[in-house]
């Protein structure tokens, strides 16, 4: 098995190997050009993203028990533990056939290792979710959405969605005549750090015990809550002035009738 809280430096695409294996089965290795698993596993090793055997397989068994009609149980007995990782991916490629999902993994390939004969072209939509892939924010949300009455002081409540409002958090969570705003962040150790924007800030200030920090912890392996209840008193920040790089726009010449 993996090693507990150590992130492997080819995280994400093992994960999406490991997905492809448990999900499709032989269809996704014969996409690949191989006839046995085995054979598949060793293409893994030899490009370097492996380095074993054991850490291609290792990886289908964590998504094999979400997954059940393989016919694999794989690390049945932790249970959800890493249910996170199929649910980012789900949210991402999960509507994709095999061929489809194939070409993803294989534009990871191209794209952050250089591989050889694996170019394929994608739709523009698959790209952009494939950007998405690598940002902790999104895991950490998508894990608060699941899980979140886990947390007491959120518990049995009514989660309405803010994040396309961008207004300075995450989450409400209505619970009975309680109204909390919930910011997000998400930490792949144990522990770590975390900035807040301008407005994120400005929206601690103004709702003070009812903005509450919800840090999930350890992304890399079993994620963890820590909630912090009006973050400007109990924590200390420091203001720093972020210079933005110039953008360009395009004017139209002439008004359109």
């Amino acid at each position: 098995m993996e090693n507990s809280g150590s992130k492997h430096k080819n995280y994400e695409i093992l994960n999406l190997i490991g997905y492809g294996l448990s999900k499709f089965s032989d269809d996704f290795i014969s996409e690949f050009g191989f006839k046995t698993k085995n054979s598949f596993y060793k293409y893994f090793v030899e490009i370097g993203i492996a380095d074993s055997i054991g850490t291609v397989k290792n990886r289908m068994d964590l998504f094999d028990p979400f997954f059940p009609s393989n016919g694999r149980s794989g690390w049945w007995q932790k249970g959800d533990t890493y249910i996170h990782r199929k649910l980012l991916i789900d949210s991402l490629f999960g509507n994709e056939n095999v061929k489809g999902y194939t070409n993803i993994v294989k534009l990871y390939l191209q794209e952050n290792y250089k591989i050889k004969g694996v170019f394929v072209e994608v739709l523009p939509i698959v790209k952009s979710r494939f950007k998405k892939l690598q940002e902790t924010g999104l895991e950490a949300e998508l894990y608060f959405i699941n899980n979140y009455n886990l947390i007491d002081v959120f518990k049995d409540g009514k989660l309405d969605d803010a994040r396309l409002y961008g207004d300075g958090y995450d989450f409400q969570i209505n619970v009975n005549e309680n109204s909390f705003l919930a910011e997000v962040k998400g930490i792949r150790e144990k522990k770590g750090r975390f900035r807040l924007t301008e407005n994120e800030y400005k929206k601690a200030i103004e709702y003070t015990d009812d903005y509450i920090i919800s840090l999930v912890l350890n992304l890399n392996d079993t994620p963890t809550f820590l909630t912090i209840e009006n973050p400007i008193k109990n924590l200390k920040f420091v203001e720093k002035i972020i210079k933005s790089k110039e953008t360009k726009e395009y004017h139209l010449t002439k008004e359109i009738c």
